[in-house]
């Protein structure tokens, strides 16, 4: 009896030290994401609430580098390259990082998002983007810190930071007509060569129509730039997809093209598999 209850008791202890307590959390994780054009933003921060205090001048002082929201970095991201006051913030994530004064605020787009709250060495090489904004005093007051995007249109946008009543907005531009007509031009052009052999490969693979996979194979082959080699990959699809037909003679010369290029590359892999193929179709 003892020793069942020292079981039991060995069991509930380990029970409750492995429970995880779960409690609110006094800044809560958001995550934003918002299309502008054609442009993916996505914003990550925790969010702080005033709770009756006074933010900016005190909880936030003027003058001071702050992490902009509470815990781990704020960050933003853009699919594509923005422009910001003129200036070009290539595509990727960015620490946002603020100084607010009463007049006006810096903000910047900072290229290590790594750090918990502000680095502790500041690189100014880091710095992709400053901008220098006005803030804007609100008429009702924003409990939680808050960044929105704002004033959409196709070619722009506004990154709004809200808290307290204060309000500051960084406008951004997207290259919406550029992504734009390069997808036409792109979907105009039709097919690539790399379109049509994974649809060769796919026919092959799931055992559909043999004759249309070896009809874009052969698109794909023939759309080689001149002056330079079929690639031999493409050659070995073709080669497979001739013996399957049953045209073994066709698999063999089309397979000794595909080892000649694998040859020259150096690619011991499709080496070998042509020599391999090339001997079992040989067989009589």
């Amino acid at each position: 009896m003892k020793r069942i209850i020292f079981v039991l008791a060995t069991i509930i202890a380990s029970y409750v030290l492995n429970a995880q307590v779960k409690t609110p959390q006094p800044s809560p994780h958001s995550t934003l994401t918002q299309v502008v054009g054609l442009t993916d933003v996505t914003i990550d921060y925790s969010r702080p609430s005033a709770k009756g205090r006074i933010i900016f001048g005190d909880l936030v002082p003027f003058g001071k580098l702050w992490r902009t929201g509470a815990n781990a970095n704020t960050t933003v991201s853009f699919s594509e390259d923005v422009v910001i006051n003129g200036t070009t913030l290539k595509k990727g994530k960015y620490a946002l990082y603020t100084t607010p004064k009463a007049d006006m605020w810096e903000v910047v787009f900072y290229t290590d998002s790594d750090n918990w709250g502000t680095p502790d060495n500041w690189d100014a090489n880091k710095v992709a983007v400053l901008v220098n904004v006005d803030p804007v005093a609100l008429n009702n007051a924003v409990e939680s810190f808050t960044i929105s995007v704002g004033n959409l249109t196709n070619d722009s946008a506004t990154l709004d930071i809200a808290w307290e009543k204060t309000m500051v907005s960084v406008k951004f531009d997207v290259p919406t007509q550029k992504t734009a007509m390069a997808s036409i031009e792109k979907a105009l052009a039709g097919p690539t060569a790399g379109d049509y052999f994974s649809s060769a490969q796919y026919y092959f693979q799931s055992n559909g129509d043999l004759n249309k996979a070896l009809e874009y194979v052969n698109k794909a082959t023939s759309m080689t730039k001149s002056g330079e080699d079929v690639p031999f990959w493409y050659l070995r699809q073709k080669s497979l997809i001739q013996a399957k037909l049953g045209d073994k003679n066709a698999a063999i010369a089309t397979a000794n093209l595909s080892l000649a290029g694998a040859t020259k590359a150096k690619n011991n892999d499709y080496v070998k598999m042509n020599n391999d193929s090339i001997k079992e179709w040989s067989k009589k």
